[in-house]
């Protein structure tokens, strides 16, 4: 075989074709001006676009919280509801199985989590974001982040408080994690005291910092404060009031309210069971239900002022018109009603004081239904109370053309249609007034409130005087109040279980109004199934209601119109009380 060098070769020998050379030096030449034109359009023609998409995966939209308004009591110095800081704690799941098990421990001791549990919840290293726990007290995430484990993180938020805790629970609510009001005036009033969010527009690097704002920061704007009509000192008295005679009388619940008949501001407004609102796990069951405004019941006698004083604006009756109630046994339609005690014959004031069924039974005789149901409706019954209160009731009032006359009869006594406690002290404002009635509030008021003329001002005095007889010596005694004169009506009524009346579950009520010569509150007590000494409403809810308007009265400065040295009276022992 030749052997010839590499500079002898044949291949190296041939010259290239001129045109090949051209074509090269071309084709480079053209690759060199397109990566010009491209740079030049990347740099200079599609900047701004670039950017923008460049940002647009890096702008990120922070949302900087308004503070939560805070809700005062109507001194203005007693706080409700406040906001605290807190702290939500999360981990990234791919960081945190790094963490040794002392630590997660630890953690999950300051959480009050099980360590196993935290281990399931964040085994997922696909995901980068593990919420533990939310709304964590400061001094814990204190402790969380000094024990630097890693992947844990935190985040600042809020959480609400509430300083009053179950005495004010029904009336002020609570809000959920995400800081909403979900009960109460929180809920009520939600929109007012969130405010409105800020918001702050930024880039990001890969590591989630903040390296620039895109946008001019808005700032958030702070929820406003709320000053209720609630004392807090007459709420507190109320409570205490109403728990010993909860626990006295072993009833299943009790509730009371508290009305300014002046102002139509709601002063208390108490219901047991409560809860504590600061304690998520209280925040279930029955306890929630806020009987005053939610619980609607047959008022029994409660319910006769109203249908005596309709008889009398009407002219069908006067104050002399006499009825006789016989030996306390009248047949009506087939149907037999009775009273407690054979009265024999009385006026209308004898009717209220002795509480006579029969006696209320021949005066609805000289009504017609659509007169009874007017008035009624007129009153506030059947309709829910303007409150501004989530979840009021309307209670129960039919039309009255579907009224049969022994139906006529049971309603003029309290039977029959349902009502709520606020609904029952929102009406005997017309008595405690010139027989107009005031509307309600949960604020407090600067003006003057509006008012509905219900019955004529002669009516309204004269009814003040027949309550005012049926919470005397004779009549509802226990109601009876040192230094002040008072007016109202006891109630017994048995409830409805499966469809029937019960034999031995009963609702004990007191409404009434104090001072009698120049009327200040209007106060309705209820005890829900009183177990033990008595379930009659003046004997398990008249001395509630005496506690109530004696502690009130004297908050509220209002002089005494009863000789200070007048006798209360007291229950005899074992003695029946209506």
């Amino acid at each position: 075989m030749k052997r010839f060098g590499f500079h002898e070769s044949p291949v190296l020998s041939g010259r290239p074709a001129f045109w090949r050379a051209r074509l090269v030096v071309i084709v480079l030449m053209l690759g060199f001006v397109a990566l010009t034109a491209k740079a030049l359009s990347l740099q200079i023609l599609s900047n701004e676009f670039l950017q923008r998409q460049g940002e647009r995966r890096y702008e990120r939209t922070l949302v900087l919280p308004a503070s939560r308004g805070k809700i005062f009591d109507r001194s203005g110095s007693v706080v409700l509801a406040s906001s605290m800081a807190a702290r939500a704690i999360w981990v990234i799941p791919e960081d945190f199985h790094k963490a040794t098990d002392d630590q997660v421990n630890a953690l999950a001791g300051l959480l009050g989590m099980k360590a196993a549990d935290i281990r399931q919840r964040t085994q997922d290293e696909d995901k980068n974001f593990v919420y533990l726990q939310r709304q964590v007290p400061m001094d814990v995430a204190e402790k969380i982040r000094h024990l630097k484990i890693p992947g844990v993180q935190q985040l600042p938020e809020s959480r609400r408080y509430y300083p009053e805790g179950e005495v004010m629970a029904h009336i002020v609510g609570f809000t959920n994690i995400e800081d909403r009001g979900i009960e109460g005036i929180e809920l009520a009033f939600n929109d007012s005291l969130s405010g409105q969010p800020g918001s702050r527009r930024v880039i990001k690097d890969r590591l989630g910092r903040v390296v620039e704002d895109v946008q001019a920061v808005v700032p958030p704007v702070d929820g406003q404060n709320l000053q209720l009509s609630i004392d807090a000192g007459i709420q507190f008295d109320t409570y205490a009031a109403l728990k010993a005679a909860m626990e006295q009388h072993q009833a299943r619940g009790a509730a009371a309210i508290v009305l300014d008949s002046r102002t139509g501001e709601i002063l208390a407004m108490v219901n047991l069971p409560s809860y504590d609102p600061n304690d998520m796990a209280q925040r279930t069951g029955p306890a929630l239900r806020n009987r005053v405004m939610t619980d609607t019941f047959e008022p029994g006698s409660i319910m006769k002022p109203f249908t005596a004083a309709l008889a009398l604006d009407e002219g069908k009756i006067t104050t002399r018109t006499r009825f006789d109630t016989g030996n306390g046994r009248y047949r009506y339609q087939g149907a037999l009603i009775s009273d407690v005690g054979h009265y024999g014959v009385l006026d209308v004031g004898g009717i209220i004081q002795h509480s006579s069924n029969v006696g209320m039974t021949m005066i609805s005789e000289l009504m017609s239904s659509q007169s009874m149901w007017t008035k009624f409706s007129e009153l506030g019954f059947g309709r829910v109370p303007q409150a501004h209160f989530p979840g009021m009731a309307a209670g129960r009032l039919r039309p009255w053309q579907r009224w049969r006359p022994i139906e006529r009869a049971t309603m003029a006594y309290g039977y029959g249609l349902s009502v709520s406690l606020i609904q029952m002290a929102h009406a005997y404002s017309a008595f405690a007034r010139n027989g107009d009635m005031v509307s309600m509030s949960l604020l407090r008021r600067e003006g003057r409130p509006t008012s509905v003329q219900v019955y004529t001002p002669e009516v309204a005095l004269l009814m003040r005087g027949m309550l005012e007889a049926a919470a005397g010596p004779d009549g509802a005694k226990l109601a009876q109040v040192q230094g002040y004169r008072v007016a109202g009506k006891s109630g017994t009524a048995r409830k409805i279980v499966n469809g029937q009346y019960s034999k031995t579950k009963y609702r004990g009520s007191f409404v009434g109004l104090a001072p009698v010569s120049d009327p200040r509150i209007v106060v309705a007590v209820s005890i829900d199934e009183p177990s033990a000494g008595g379930y009659y409403g003046g004997r398990v809810a008249a001395p509630v209601f005496s506690d109530i308007v004696s502690s009130t009265l004297r908050r509220l400065g209002v002089r005494p119109d009863a000789p200070v040295d007048s006798l209360v009276a007291t229950a005899e022992q074992g003695g029946r009380a209506r």
